[in-house]
């Protein structure tokens, strides 16, 4: 019986990528990772309540690589979460056209926080690191027919803040920090985190 758990229990562990993102597996092989991907299966809108912005995202970065680690236990386990914040308010990703609609109207001509957290775990070997990269981003003012014209490219579909900073115009006029960061997964810390768990790019 193939027991695919313990796939990786050699001294160079399998890298999953918990996540469905095409953007996160993209800076992950651009970046020369040989990796799997199996997404994580949670319900992103039960948290603790109370928590900052940048908390929640480690939060469900954490999660996610847990949910993951559970079934492969021998692996090397990548998660992340990206939140982004217009102050206090919370702008997930859009569930329609309409919502997407109402999102950048919220983000037209503000500047917004983005935050990323990632989560490395394996748990045959106990190692478990979190952290969370921000940047801020800020916007012009777009017009009504500007929005109208972005929604219907659907390019907002499965992005935090209905929005991603490597579409043609996402109306972004400057940003502050990690750029990978915004775009989903930040790089620089997540090959770090990678490198503290053994792995290490392989092209």
């Amino acid at each position: 019986m193939h027991d695919e758990s313990r796939e990786g229990a050699g001294p160079l562990r399998r890298l999953i990528l918990a996540s469905a993102s095409p953007r996160r597996r993209q800076l992950l092989a651009e970046a020369g990772f040989d990796f799997d991907i199996h997404p994580a299966d949670i319900d992103e809108e039960r948290y603790p309540p109370g928590l900052s912005p940048g908390e929640l995202a480690q939060w469900l970065a954490a999660q996610k690589a847990a949910v993951v680690a559970e079934r492969f236990p021998y692996a090397i386990v990548l998660a992340a979460d990206t939140v982004v914040a217009l102050g206090k308010q919370l702008l997930g990703k859009p569930l329609d056209e309409q919502h997407a609609r109402q999102m950048l109207q919220t983000l037209s001509g503000t500047t917004h926080e983005v935050t990323t957290g990632i989560a490395v775990v394996c748990r045959a070997t106990h190692f478990a690191r979190e952290d969370r990269v921000l940047s801020t981003v800020q916007m012009r003012k777009m017009s009504p027919i500007e929005i109208d014209d972005y929604v219907a490219t659907r390019q907002w579909e499965g992005k935090a803040g209905g929005y991603g900073i490597q579409d043609k115009d996402p109306f972004v006029t400057r940003i502050s920090g990690d750029l990978t960061n915004i775009v989903g997964l930040p790089m620089e810390r997540t090959v770090q985190l990678l490198a503290e768990a053994g792995v290490r790019p392989q092209k």
